[in-house]
């Protein structure tokens, strides 16, 4: 009985410096807020066309206010950001985006994005902050970030789908996004046809 103790003893270091590794190895849990989220490295990537598979429809009400579904854009580029105020990497992506959908509003492309678990006031200030122009959803349950659950995972935030004129989603970055990568997807997706 008494190597039990010992081994058990022995073992702790072993115990908590796997606990430490889980803890504060390179993992990307810094989304903020306290709630549980993971942010992405911010890699992008385009689909191929045969691997591409259809948006759900989502729909709601925007942060203004104003009824919004994803089908009001058939026919059109559809960039999709979740974000949240609370977000450290959504803060440091939202001027990338915004200058994007300035950049491609030309070019058929609408912007859409998902307020995520998020107080309106907070938000609204999100907005006003970065100058957003482009509507967002409000999504205090989870409820329309979950239906992407197919092509994002569910803890990921910020993220951002490309989704095609066909209504099937085209590239994705998970994590925060840049002006550069963001810009060379919309364009690669807007110019097909």
């Amino acid at each position: 009985m008494r190597r039990l103790p010992r081994l058990a003893f022995a073992l702790i270091p072993l115990v908590l410096l796997t606990v430490a590794a889980c803890t504060f190895g390179d993992s990307d849990i810094d989304s903020g807020g306290g709630q549980g989220f993971v942010a992405g490295d911010g890699s992008a990537q385009v689909i191929d066309a045969a691997d591409r598979v259809a948006a759900p429809e989502i729909a709601g009400q925007t942060l203004t206010g104003a009824e919004l579904a994803l089908s009001d854009f058939a026919g059109e580029v559809v960039v999709l950001n979740l974000w949240a105020s609370w977000c450290g990497p959504c803060r440091a992506e939202a001027p990338a985006l915004q200058e994007v959908y300035t950049d491609s509003r030309s070019q058929g492309v609408m912007f859409v994005g998902i307020n995520s678990k998020d107080q309106e006031a907070a938000a609204a200030a999100f907005e006003s902050n970065f100058g957003i122009t482009y509507p967002s959803l409000v999504d205090a349950t989870g409820e329309l970030q979950l239906a992407f659950y197919d092509s994002v995972p569910a803890s990921s935030i910020p993220w951002t789908l490309v989704i095609d004129r066909d209504g099937l989603i085209a590239a994705r970055v998970l994590g925060p996004s840049t002006y550069s990568a963001l810009s060379d997807l919309v364009n690669e997706v807007a110019a097909e046809r």
